[in-house]
């Protein structure tokens, strides 16, 4: 066989009509072909063996130029195949995995969020050149494009590999393989294809793909950072204890504690800290930092004092007073049947008011007057003309108690006070529950009269300044003064509002002494939590599971696909292409300008496997039924085959071109078309 040499074969050209140089074809082992113009010339059946768009026999027009059986088989040449690095099963196995084992972390993070009421964080931004939201939405991002990343890796070499995989078990079609490119139709293109073909792993590698487009806006809105109650344990100071105050008998505190409730009528104020309605509590230091509508809950010790203040059997009578002319009295008889007489002057004024003394028992008038009850009276002139009057009686009580107290951590104001469950009764002893006051509580009202002009002048301040507090509030009601007379338990409820006020308020003064106790104390206050949102949450923990349980057992199962495929080099180039197809023969029935219809149609006679022996790409002509063919093709087809009207074959390229090889069977010079006479 003769050779060209480098030169000869350059200047040899390919002009059309011409035919290729037969010296060449010797030395590359293939026959002299015929361009498209003489073939038909010298033979018109050629034209259904070779040439753009035609319907080509495959079971004549490329055995004769496989080669196959010309390679060295895998063992010989001591070839490895290739891995890739993603497919290899850390990865592979390990990406869905940690998957899954983000998904579950999520979980068990949103679990935690809601029962620890968030996560803790400074409460100033550690990062000044940030701002929050920003690492909010950027850090859980960096966290999971990894991780998605690594999959879209993953589904990229399943659709990449589906179609090798089915050129190793054989009997592929050219559809499902050769013109079927998962990976440059992308996802959605693959999802619809997969269905097609019925690829169930490429389907669902595809899906999973498409899914973790979700993860980056589910994980950027996952985060957030919430103001939320939070508690903390420390310990305060408790400053007093109880015990009677020595300085009683000046009467400042009933002064002051009376010019509050005046005050708080006059401006609608709220109670003082350490006191709560009723109760007075130990007063407490408060921490120095700064909190954000914080409160602080403590055991403490308090009192709480009730008024006790009743409405009048009947309605108050005013008449004259037998003992003063020009002076009027007024007659009110309590539930309990003690009648009280209070005489003025209503010449004075048109609306008065004032306290008296209501002790009816022997026990009550042999009490010092500062512990008796007492009875309010009011009185005006009604807008129509006559005369009108209300009272209400009052008998004050004290009790200690052992107290849980909230104060607020801003202004110091109690919040809540509560007996201590459990543990309410205040045992320790003191000269408040014992002697000498026994238990008695300080009426804020009557006092003995004194010498000294200070004091007496507080005396009339406290047992004006309180009457004249609710007999204000009554005329500050909406319906006026003649409105709240004209109510029957107006003033009753006035009276034991603002009464019980000034108690509480001189109590937390005179049931109180100076003594530093440590106590515990919790603080709740509004902190900056990071806080899991539920529904982006769960969202994405249930993706990210269900990628993980379909991704471990979608790579199991293509772990074993890939088995029996051996491939020395990364697929996709041109080289890997041609290095697999160059002695397969079937490539001469394509044309460069062949468009991928063309080439699906050349090719959908044949059947396309991986040579086990080589790895190299080979064709089988598919089994034909000749009767549901087109006519033109039939008579190709019959005419090279014999004949025979209805027959199938399955001849595979590479036996071809080794029994053409070798001789057997014998050499036909001449192939026979429907054309040839």
């Amino acid at each position: 066989m003769d050779h060209l040499s480098p030169t000869a074969a350059s200047d040899t050209t390919y002009r059309r009509g011409s035919t290729t140089p037969s010296s060449q074809n010797d030395h590359l082992g293939i026959p002299s072909t015929p361009t498209h113009v003489e073939s038909r010339r010298s033979n018109p059946g050629s034209a259904y063996l070779s040439g753009a768009g035609s319907r080509t026999s495959s079971t004549t027009s490329f055995s004769a130029r496989d080669s196959t059986h010309l390679i060295p088989s895998i063992s010989d040449s001591h070839a490895k195949g290739f891995h890739p690095l993603a497919l290899r099963l850390p990865i592979a196995i390990g990406t869905p995995i940690l998957m899954l084992a983000l998904g579950i972390g999520l979980e068990v993070a949103m679990f935690i969020s809601k029962r620890d009421n968030g996560f803790a964080v400074p409460k100033e931004n550690a990062i000044s050149l940030v701002s929050a939201q920003f690492l909010l939405a950027f850090v859980p991002t960096v966290l999971i494009i990894p991780v998605a990343f690594l999959w879209r890796e993953l589904d990229w070499y399943v659709r990449q590999y589906q179609p090798y995989i089915l050129l190793s078990r054989g009997g592929a079609t050219v559809e499902e393989t050769l013109t079927n490119d998962y990976v440059s139709i992308g996802v959605l293109g693959a999802i619809i294809n997969s269905l097609r073909f019925k690829h169930r792993i490429v389907f669902w590698s595809a899906f999973t793909a498409a899914a973790t487009y979700t993860l980056q806006p589910l994980a950027g809105s996952i985060f957030q950072v919430q103001q939320r109650a939070q508690p903390s344990w420390s310990t305060v100071t408790s400053l007093r204890s109880i015990g009677l105050a020595p300085d009683i008998g000046e009467l400042n505190a009933f002064v002051a504690a009376a010019g509050f409730a005046d005050a708080a009528v006059f401006n609608n104020l709220e109670d003082p800290p350490f006191v709560k309605g009723g109760w007075a509590t130990a007063e407490f230091t408060f921490p120095t930092d700064q909190f954000l509508n914080g409160t602080m809950v403590v055991n403490t010790t308090g009192i709480q004092t009730k008024a006790n203040c009743e409405g009048p059997k009947e309605t108050p009578l005013v008449g004259p007073n037998p003992t003063a002319q020009a002076n009027r009295t007024i007659t009110s008889i309590s539930n309990g049947g003690c009648n009280v007489t209070v005489s003025f002057d209503p010449t004075v004024a048109t609306q008065q008011y004032g306290v008296s003394d209501a002790s009816c028992s022997d026990a009550e008038k042999s009490a010092n007057i500062t512990f008796r009850p007492v009875m309010f009276w009011f009185f005006h002139m009604k807008d129509g003309g006559g005369e009108e009057a209300r009272t209400v009686f009052c008998k004050p009580t004290i009790t200690p108690f052992n107290v849980k107290a909230a104060a607020s951590l801003s202004d110091g104001s109690l919040i809540n006070v509560t007996e201590s469950v459990g543990n309410s009764e205040y045992s320790k002893p003191n000269n408040v529950t014992g002697a000498p006051l026994n238990g008695l509580a300080f009426n804020g009202l009557l006092f003995e009269d004194n010498t000294n002009p200070f004091i007496q002048a507080r005396s009339i301040a406290v047992k004006s300044g309180v009457p004249g507090a609710i007999f204000r509030a009554a005329a500050q009601r909406a319906g006026g003064l003649q409105g709240t007379f004209d109510e029957p338990n107006a003033f009753l409820d006035l009276t034991n509002k603002t009464y019980t006020q000034h108690l509480s308020l001189s109590a937390k003064s005179i049931y109180f002494l100076s003594q530093n106790d440590t106590i515990p104390a919790q603080m709740n206050s509004l902190l900056p939590r990071l806080v899991l949102n539920p529904i982006p949450g769960h969202v994405l923990a249930l993706i990210m599971f269900m990628i993980g349980c379909i991704g471990i057992f979608l790579h199991i199962i293509h772990r074993r696909q890939r088995k029996g495929l051996f491939l020395a080099s990364p697929p996709g180039t041109i080289a890997a292409t041609m290095s697999i197809t160059s002695h397969s023969g079937f490539g001469q029935l394509l044309m460069p300008y062949d468009k991928e219809e063309i080439l699906r149609d050349k090719l959908s006679g044949l059947r396309f496997r991986l040579d086990r022996r080589t790895g190299a790409l080979v064709a089988d002509d598919a089994p034909v039924s000749f009767g549901t063919m087109k006519q033109n093709r039939d008579e190709a087809m019959m005419s090279l085959l014999g004949g025979h009207e209805k027959s199938e074959v399955g001849n595979s390229s590479s036996r071809a071109a080794s029994e053409a090889a070798s001789g057997y069977p014998p050499w036909q010079p001449h192939y026979k078309t429907p054309y040839d006479p």
